[in-house]
């Protein structure tokens, strides 16, 4: 059995807080794992409405180098003497969006890129526990995502589209399958899925939680980024990979979320801030879709 708690979220249960940004508390094979600690740290108080002990995660994982993924680790940092986060190597590079009509900042906060001695830098993929891996991305041509999503860094002063080299994925090797986290999938989830059904050959894919990067902005109205037809052959990618579920939110927004409901129907599942969702990891268990609990323990 693998324990999901979604700490903080976009959207939230009644009692919890909700920010934009993303964090996930995963239980798997007796250890405690933490993904990405959202913008300000108020995953923290959402943890502790669920009865988990922060104090005591050895093993944090910050998915890529944007604010509402790492911005948090600053109050975790304070709480927890001992965690070390595992990123890649150039998730303190300096990024930014073009959303909302202006290019601004999205990089990881000034004050947790102090703590650098907290973080292991990684290049390439990496076991960090048992059955339990990082995948950095190895597909090619993301510089052309990137600048169609108006995201880019900066390299020696020169402004570039960002070709997600900072984003990884979180990956579990459990008895259903491979369950995988990528807190925004930048890259594309057809992408992703193709990139680990390469690194890990023979592998089923059966659980993907995350958001999709789908939400977008126009004249100060939510929008889809992505064209119906677009969102259908993204569906299409999904159900020819073999993925049995999808849990998504963040930055998938509203419109996106319907869009693949419309396309995945009832395979499609929310993410929201103070939800716990049990997945069946073992060959004995009957419910393929694992449990979906509210909040509290």
């Amino acid at each position: 059995m693998m324990e999901v708690a979604v700490l903080i979220e976009n959207s939230a249960m009644e009692g919890f807080a909700c920010e934009h940004g993303l964090s996930f508390f995963i239980r798997f094979r007796g250890r405690e794992y933490l993904l990405d600690a959202g913008s300000s740290g108020a995953f923290l108080e959402n943890a502790r409405r669920l009865g988990i002990c922060m104090e005591n995660v050895e093993t944090c994982v910050l998915s890529h180098g944007h604010y509402d993924h790492g911005g948090g680790f600053e109050k975790f940092f304070r709480l927890n003497e001992k965690g070390k986060v595992y990123a890649q190597k150039n998730a303190f590079f300096p990024y930014f969006s073009t959303s909302g009509g202006t290019l601004h900042e999205i990089g990881i906060p000034e004050a947790v890129k102090k703590q650098r001695e907290r973080f292991r830098l990684t290049e390439g993929p990496a076991k960090i526990g048992e059955d339990v891996f990082l995948l950095p991305h190895t597909a090619s041509g993301l510089a052309k995502t990137g600048e169609r999503a108006g995201l880019f860094t900066k390299r020696d002063g020169v402004l570039m589209p960002d070709a997600f080299e900072h984003e990884q994925s979180l990956i579990f090797d459990t008895e259903k399958g491979l369950v995988i986290f990528n807190s925004c999938t930048h890259a594309g989830i057809g992408a992703v899925l193709e990139e680990i059904k390469e690194a890990f050959p023979g592998r089923g894919l059966y659980a993907f939680l995350g958001g999709l990067h789908m939400k977008g902005k126009k004249n100060g109205e939510e929008i889809c980024s992505f064209s119906e037809e677009e969102v259908q052959k993204m569906a299409a990618r999904i159900t020819d990979s073999g993925l049995k579920w999808l849990y998504t939110g963040h930055c998938t927004g509203e419109i996106g979320f319907t869009l693949l409901q419309k396309y995945l129907g009832g395979r499609v599942r929310r993410l929201r801030a103070g939800e716990q969702i049990a997945l069946g990891v073992t060959s004995q268990e009957t419910d393929p879709a694992g449990e979906c609990r509210p909040g509290g323990r």
